[in-house]
Parts: C-alpha cells; structure tokens; sequence
C-alpha cells in the first residue's frame, strides 16, 4: 500500500510527485530547491546522455569543461545577457570560513573577501566566449564545435523535481563559425537532433518552432525549440537551440581574419538540454500504476520473476533463466533475473510495474512443464502465455512494438487535444475547459502576446517551423496574421 500512487485525476501534481519519489527517481534534498538523483533515475539520465553524446559526436561535435564559476565582470559584457539571468544567479563573496568567536560554530572570514565576485553559472557562454578569444585568430580555427556535460543553477523559489530545480543537469553546446550562414544551419541541424532523440528514443512528439523575440533566450537574435504536450493539457518546453549572432563575439572581442584577410567578429550558436527532460519522459507516458518507459531508455527492459515453492523448483528455474538471460543480452537487450527470496513474487509484479519496466517474464514449475513462460507488458498491461523456445526474438519484436505503441498512443493524445481557434472568447473558455494546444491567429506585437499571457496564463510555445501561411485576423486584435502560432499553458 505504501506504493500507491495519487491518481492523476485526483491531482496530476501530485500524482507526478508521488511517482518520482516512489519510482526511486529522485528526492528533495537537504538544500533548499536542490535534488537528488537516485540511481534508477539517473540510470535512464545516463542512457539518455549516452544517446545524446553519440548524435553530437555524429554531427562532428567535441566534448570540453569550462569553469563553473564566472567573473561577475563577465555578465555585463552582454546586456540582454545580464539582464535575462541577473535575478537567478547565486554569487560567491567570499573563499574562506572560520571558527566562530564563541568556538562553537564556524563563520564566513569576513577578511577573505574575493575582489570580484564570482557567478555560480547559469548558463557558460559569457566563460566560453572569453576562452574562444585565445583559441581563434583566422578561418583556420573555424567552426568551433564544443559541447559540454555540466551543473548549472538557477535560484528558482518554486520548485519540482527534474521540472524545476536551482541545480539541474544538462549539456550546453557552444559553437564558433566564419559565417552567418553556418551558424544558422548549426541552430538548425541541432534542433533536429533534439527532435530526433525526443522522438525515436524517448517515444514523446514535439513540434518544432520559433519563439517569440520576448520569450527568445537572453542575448539570442532566434531562438528555436521543441514543444511536447504533456497528459495534463500543459506544453514541456524539452529543448532550444538559439542562433546568437554576433552579439557575444562583440561583447568578448573575438575575431578572425578570413579568407579574404578581412577582420570579422566570429558567428555563433548555443543549444542545450537538461534533466527536464526526465519530467517530459514521465509525463508523457506514465499512469496510475507508476512509469511507463520506452525500451529504448529503460535501464532494464526485460526482468525475469521465478514462482517456485521448494528450492529444487528454483534451481530447475534458475536454469531456463539463465540461458534466456544469455540470449536476450547477445540481442542487446538489458536483462534482470530476480531470483532473490527477500521479495514475494507479488511485491516484486508490482514494484516492477511501478518502475516501468517494458517487460516481465514470470516462470513457474508449470511452465516448465510445458515449455512456456507468462509475458507482461507494462504499456497494455496485458498477459499472454507464449513458448520458451524464441522467447528472445519474442522479446525483442514486443520492445520495438511497445516503443511504437507508446509513441502513436502520445502522439494519439496530441493531435485529439489541437485544436484550431479564431474565437478569443472560445480560446478562454476551451483553455479552461481542454487544455492542449491551440493553433490561433495572432497579430505579432508583444502588447498582445502580454495581454493573453496576463488574461489566460498561456504563452505561445512556438511559431511552428511547418506553419503555412493563411490569410487571417488575431483572435485578440482583430488585426492582419499571416500564420498561426501555438498557444498552451506550460511548465
């Protein structure tokens, strides 16, 4: 009982919480907005790195680390920069404590002050930029193409776990390019990657788009993004990748000579994503009963649960166990044999079901008997009996199709809950009503973009890269729009 979860239609926050505590994802910890990753979760966060690391290495990207501390100096090089990050950064003073006055306790040495305070980042392209200026000099030293696996922290006041949190993991990309052109193409080719990886590992559609110059990232002249509707009605933003210009090479001095011998400032781009996508992950395809993975990213895809009364039946199991063990791992697949006599059968059905693994083989002295083992499924929850001769290959085409399965069932749930607006009042009352995305006309000022924000707490997540043009009036305004753009309220 004390794995029961809050149904998500009872309180969807709840229920959320509830399963990432339960699930043994992650907990609160003893500082204040700050989380730990508990190894489960961050068993499906490192195969989601892994993935990851292999489709930047793919495109021609680098692994680099850069400080995790930034002059305060460096911030106020890039204005927009400054201003969008001033209000969550947390600044380190001073580099020593000491022993109280009393001896009972320890304090901050008022006499170690630091001469320049330091940024714990937040974001490192002021840091990557100041280093780009010694490693580039000509075209020769172009593109830079880095990536780096880091903490960053944001002092966020409201927090949820992977969602929201101060400290949070992610990787940030940072490149340097001769040409505008390049670093366009860069912006983009990485959002497709991320579009790729949301879809085809983490079973989760997105669409992709522009954001709005006011919800652009600080210092970014474009800023693209992947948008995921999660089961509750609300969009996850799960990744941007932003086209900066030259806003940080003028603010950092760092330029090249070309091929011309012309002086230029270099061009560039950033792109990240972060443990927020284990959010999306959860919430794109989990239920009351706890996780549901996709194989692709589920630490353990297949778990094998003996049903034995005497131990000479558990020895007779541990044998078939074992050489399907064997044979599901020369497929690939990651395998776990719980033959542990702490746990009943029971507990262990529904522990597993709760961490969302895809599979679950359950063998029994009958089964021996006749040469079958009972199959669970955690996406349908469904049982069938099959023989034990091919279990592998049985295995193996059941993953490809409760990938696929998950994929179409959320990608079912986002096109049910699209909905195509012209009606403001109609955008109000289905927003309340629905929830999920709205495709509306809007006029392109910031006034009205603000106005819908304060009226309704929705914003638009993109203007989507497959948007076609249509003639029509903003829903607010009533003035000239040219294309829709998508509405939600988010995360």
């Amino acid at each position: 009982m004390a794995k029961v979860l809050t149904s998500r239609n009872e309180s969807y926050a709840q229920w959320y919480n509830d399963l990432v505590i339960k699930a043994d994802l992650a907990e609160n910890s003893a500082v204040r907005g700050c989380m730990v990753i508990k190894p489960y979760g961050y068993a499906i966060w490192e195969k989601m790195q892994r993935v990851l690391d292999d489709m930047f290495k793919e495109t021609g990207h680098v692994n680099a680390y850069f400080p995790l501390f930034i002059p305060k100096s460096f911030f106020s090089k890039e204005a927009d920069h400054v201003d969008g990050f001033a209000k969550e950064c947390a600044v380190v003073t001073h580099y020593r404590l000491k022993e109280g006055e009393d001896g009972k306790g320890i304090e901050v040495d008022p006499d170690a002050r630091l001469e320049e305070e330091y940024i714990v980042r937040p974001t490192s392209e002021t840091i990557i930029w100041n280093t780009y200026k010694n490693w580039i000099q000509s075209y020769r030293d172009l593109p830079i193409l880095v990536n780096q696996w880091a903490n960053v922290v944001r002092w966020e006041m409201r927090t949820r776990l992977f969602l929201r949190t101060a400290e949070f993991l992610w990787q940030e990309g940072h490149t340097a390019h001769a040409t505008k052109e390049e670093a366009i193409t860069e912006t983009e080719t990485m959002l497709k990657v991320y579009a790729k990886f949301a879809e085809n590992w983490m079973a989760m559609p997105v669409v992709q788009g522009h954001k709005t110059a006011s919800e652009r990232f600080a210092g970014a002249l474009e800023t693209l993004t992947i948008e995921a509707l999660m089961q509750d009605g609300k969009a996850l933003q799960s990744g941007t990748s932003h086209f900066l210009g030259q806003n940080f090479a003028k603010a950092f001095d760092v330029t090249f000579a070309n091929d011309k011998g012309e002086v230029d400032y270099v061009w560039a781009s950033s792109w990240g994503v972060s443990t927020r996508l284990m959010g999306a992950l959860i919430m794109s395809h989990s239920d009351d009963n706890g996780l549901v993975l996709p194989p692709k990213l589920a630490p353990i895809q297949v778990v094998i649960v003996p049903i034995y009364r005497k131990s000479e039946d558990l020895e007779k199991i541990d044998l078939v166990a074992n050489k399907i063990v064997d044979n599901l791992k020369k497929r690939g697949i990651s395998v776990k044999y719980d033959n542990d006599d702490k746990r009943k059968p029971g507990w262990k059905f529904s522990e597993y079901e709760l961490k969302g693994v895809p599979l679950r083989f359950a063998i029994g002295p009958r089964d021996l008997e006749n040469g079958t083992v009972e199959v669970a499924r955690r996406d349908t929850l469904s049982k069938e009996v099959v023989s034990l001769e091919g279990i592998d290959a049985k295995a193996e085409a059941l993953l490809d199709e409760i990938q696929n399965g998950i994929y179409n069932k959320a990608l079912k749930y986002r096109e049910d809950n699209t909905r195509s607006v012209d009606s403001y009042e109609d955008f109000k009352r289905l927003l309340d009503e629905k929830g999920g995305f709205f495709l509306c006309h809007w006029d392109g000022t910031a006034e009205t973009e603000e106005l819908i924000k304060k009226e309704t707490k929705a914003t638009i997540r993109c203007i989507p890269l497959d948007s076609p043009e249509e003639e029509g009036k903003c829903m607010v305004s009533g003035k000239p729009s040219k294309r829709r753009v998508l509405f939600a309220r988010s995360y």
